[in-house]
């Protein structure tokens, strides 16, 4: 299923109304914190001399990152305004981007068959993304690794909604990085912990290794303590491939 209008109009107006500037987004922490040990999980499993898509990239910054580690690295997000962004900040031909609906099967098999079995970086996107999409966001995934490919996939736990909980407790209400988040009708969190492993088993996907983890972002609670959400990430290739 394709997501809704409104909630790909929720993402655009998020981003759309989002500075350039590092951190401005909530969850585009620095990539030492994110893609960086994220791919030191990966590394393990992946053939560095192939592609790395980074699925639901935002303004690029942990795209960038992976060009370092890999090949080549492509960007792509739901989002015009957020591919914009990331444009804006490339630094020479280090990067790619481009718009794409994940939910899209057609358009998704295409990037498919132009970049081959790649690998896949995907942080935070099926925990927010709406129930009916989710199962073709984990199909997205299984697409774009093909036989070849692996897939670094890290997601918010149940843990996450009470840290958030607790950073809009308040009197003032939620800082502002995040009330920009509620106010743009984005649900953080919002999967339940054992449907993530489920979506991804269903789309044709083994887990060759998982753990517990946090996402750091970019934004701090009242007593100046940076917020950091506990996740899950998994390892994964296709059904029927080597591990």
């Amino acid at each position: 299923m394709k997501v809704s209008e409104n909630y790909r109009d929720n993402w655009e107006s998020y981003w759309r109304e989002t500075s350039d500037g590092r951190g401005a987004a909530i969850w585009d922490a620095d990539p030492s914190q994110s893609a960086a040990p994220h791919s030191e999980l990966l590394l393990p499993y992946a053939d560095t001399t192939r592609t790395i898509v980074d699925l639901g990239c935002g303004n690029g910054t942990q795209t960038r990152y992976l060009a370092t580690r890999f090949a080549r690295a492509v960007g792509v997000d739901l989002s015009h305004a957020a591919i914009e962004h990331a444009r804006r900040a490339e630094d020479g031909d280090t990067a790619e981007f481009q718009q794409l609906d994940l939910t899209d099967t057609e358009a998704v098999r295409a990037l498919h068959t132009r970049l081959g079995d790649s690998h896949v970086y995907m942080r935070a996107v099926i925990h927010q993304s709406e129930p009916e999409a989710r199962a073709s966001v984990a199909a997205a995934v299984a697409e774009i690794i093909g036989s070849q490919g692996r897939a670094f996939v890290v997601e918010l736990t149940s843990g996450s909604r009470q840290v958030l909980r607790r950073a809009s407790a308040d009197p003032d209400g939620p800082p502002p990085k995040l009330r920009r988040v509620f106010q743009h009708g984005l649900k953080p969190a919002d999967a339940d912990d054992e449907e993530i492993p489920k979506l991804l088993t269903a789309a044709g996907l083994k887990i060759l290794a998982d753990g517990e983890t946090t996402l750091p972002q970019t934004e701090c609670m009242a007593d100046g303590t940076l917020i950091d959400l506990p996740a899950r990430w998994f390892v994964l290739a296709r059904e029927g491939t080597a591990g």
